[in-house]
């Protein structure tokens, strides 16, 4: 823990797993604001920067810069939802534009971001200002200041070569693919990670990864050399929460796969928690073989939503971290 009573947690992805977790952090910060606890939760986001589709990719392809949805989402996960004011602001910034126009399908919080990234060239400081507006109780940053492009070798990849090994490059077409990921990677190759994020992984008491789509949301943050290198460097814990079902890109891929594949990008890691819901796990051995490898204990919880959909439940994985960070 860190100095003063403050436990620094980071938190790696992007898309709907980064706002569960994010969501349940803030749960966990507010109950300890209201008295519950003597210690502070400081919460920083590390967004992935490779989105290509939807609104994000039109203004990317259009504008330039970085795709501002996944970073938008981070900043609503954390925005103060229970004064009037942060929750309009929350709508307002997730709010889409529907019919036909030029407007259809965006976001009015990718419009404000950016907005404001173009207006102070400092993706940070347009970030950081964006929090403002929202209330955040937390930080959200990208991985890197340049955006990136996820490409992946998939075996099947291409329906008339089902037998074949295809490149396909792009975060939505990698995610969306029916065929078997292999290998993923950055373009550029050795991005530069942000500054900020790397003080805030060198200051963590925990790094989290994951849930997410595991080849275009978590696994990216493995492949930015010097963001690697400060993960490996850390002195604060590491935890992976796994997801509660496969998606497409990651069909076929078993949990104890989704730890290996960690492992594969960032050969050395070490984890000290695996958290995963019982019923997504059935048998947990293979699993907790898998965790031990990576020097980590299997924590098991009911952490899913109570309507049997793939969906975590952020109250109940709220309970959960705070049960495997060992807070009170």
């Amino acid at each position: 823990m860190s100095e003063g009573g403050t436990v620094r947690v980071v938190a790696f992805g992007g898309g709907h797993g980064l706002s569960a977790s994010l969501r349940a952090l803030r749960s966990l910060r507010q109950q300890w604001s209201r008295g519950r606890h003597r210690r502070e939760l400081d919460v920083t986001a590390v967004v992935t920067v490779g989105d290509d589709g939807g609104s994000s990719g039109r203004l990317r392809a259009e504008r330039g810069g970085l795709p501002p949805g996944d970073l938008r989402q981070a900043l609503v996960a954390l925005a103060d939802i229970d004064s009037p004011a942060g929750d309009v602001t929350a709508d307002l910034f997730q709010h889409r534009f529907d019919g036909d126009g030029y407007l259809s399908g965006h976001a009015v919080g990718n419009l404000v971001l950016l907005g404001l990234m173009e207006m102070l060239g400092d993706p940070v400081g347009a970030l950081d200002h964006a929090a403002g507006m929202l209330g955040c109780c937390g930080r959200v940053l990208p991985m890197s200041c340049q955006a990136v492009s996820i490409e992946a070798d998939v075996l099947g990849g291409d329906p008339a070569r089902p037998d074949e090994v295809v490149a396909i490059r792009g975060q939505h077409a990698v995610a969306v693919t029916r065929g078997e990921v292999q290998t993923v990677r950055l373009q550029p190759g050795r991005p530069t990670a942000c500054a900020e994020v790397l003080a805030a992984v060198e200051a963590a008491d925990w790094l989290i990864f994951g849930p997410g789509s595991w080849f275009t949301s978590v696994i990216p943050h493995l492949l930015v050399p010097d963001l690697a290198a400060a993960v490996t460097a850390s002195r604060g814990k590491r935890l992976v929460t796994l997801n509660l079902a496969a998606e497409k890109e990651t069909f076929g891929l078993s949990l104890p796969d989704h730890l290996a594949a960690l492992t594969r990008y960032l050969p050395g890691l070490r984890v000290d928690v695996v958290l995963a819901d019982g019923k997504a796990v059935g048998d947990p051995e293979p699993v907790h073989r898998a965790a031990e490898s990576l020097g980590a204990r299997l924590s098991l919880a009911p952490i899913a939503v109570p309507d049997g959909s793939p969906r975590h439940d952020p109250a109940a994985l709220a309970a959960a971290l705070e049960a495997v960070l060992g807070l009170p």
